[in-house]
């Protein structure tokens, strides 16, 4: 197969969640066809064999292509493309049209849809990356020109909003910290199959250096991998709040030594261990019974 083509047949494997991820950031079907094929645009422009994670970089770069549309919006509330920048398209590229636009946005859900079009471009950009597609706090701060700890906030505070205007399935609290406290209790009791249920196939769980040092490792992905590590695991882990969001913490001797966030959907996509004490007093954890109200 001719190496434009095996990147063709590569980029199609993620057009699905590439397209997922624009109509969560545009709230259209066809504006998001639109972002799905200026990030094939992109990627056949740039040097795909120095790629080391294609799924992070597409959704990356579509996140990006979408942020700059709705920076647009305000500046400039049209902006139609000039025919001549379109690359040619993967060959079983399909067209977007009102069906289709339809199914999608009952998929996403019209209610999350219509408050996520309250939160600000980079709000809505980095909620939708980190909180929905489990994309990390360092690689959304190189979009969007931010450090680590400010992207953490602007998602702290993007989910906040996203909760106050009303519970939706894919940020209800309530049902989010069931499936954390769910995946804890199999972790403990070395429930394997049923972690591996709660766990998204594409699940992701990444952690700082010195839980790295406690015995983690970068970075593991896949729910079968990510279930394996956890198997037996999570003795001395309690259910928390963290940021506004369900997580853990697991704590020692009085203080807390691991701090454990999830990205939540219909299951879990993301999972990141923090063990790095600045880190960990950087959070807003609540825990104890305040936590379980």
């Amino acid at each position: 197969m001719h190496d434009a083509d095996l990147l063709a047949t590569r980029f199609e494997e993620h057009r699905p969640r590439l397209r997922a991820v624009a109509h969560r950031m545009l709230g259209s079907g066809a504006e998001a066809e639109d972002a799905v094929q200026d990030t094939w645009l992109r990627l056949s422009r740039a040097d795909a064999a120095g790629v080391d994670n294609l799924a992070g970089w597409l959704t990356t770069t579509v996140g990006r292509v979408c942020l700059d549309r709705l920076r647009a919006r305000t500046a400039r509330p049209e902006q139609p493309w000039e025919a001549g920048e379109r690359a040619p398209a993967p060959a079983d590229a399909e067209p977007a049209d009102p069906e289709r636009e339809a199914v999608l946005t009952e998929s996403v859900g019209r209610a999350l849809l219509v408050v996520l079009d309250t939160l600000a471009p980079t709000e809505r950009f980095v909620f939708v990356l980190h909180d929905m597609f489990a994309v990390s706090f360092d690689e959304i701060a190189a979009v969007v020109d931010r450090s680590p700890a400010a992207v953490r906030q602007i998602a702290s505070r993007a989910r906040r909003r996203v909760q106050l205007g009303g519970t939706v399935p894919e940020a209800d609290p309530a049902r989010q910290r069931r499936i954390v406290e769910a995946f804890l209790a199999a972790s403990r009791e070395g429930r394997f199959d049923d972690l591996v249920t709660l766990l998204d196939p594409h699940v992701v769980l990444r952690a700082d250096p010195v839980a790295v040092g406690l015995g983690s490792t970068p970075e593991t992905r896949g729910s079968a991998a990510v279930a394996g590590f956890f198997n037996g695991r999570a003795q001395a882990a309690v259910p928390a709040y963290v940021d506004a969001a369900p997580g853990a913490v697991v704590v020692l001797g009085g203080q807390v030594r691991i701090v454990l966030t999830f990205v939540v959907t219909d299951r879990i996509v993301g999972i990141e261990a923090v063990a790095d004490p600045e880190l960990i007093a950087a959070f807003d954890l609540v825990t104890g019974d305040a936590a379980a109200r």
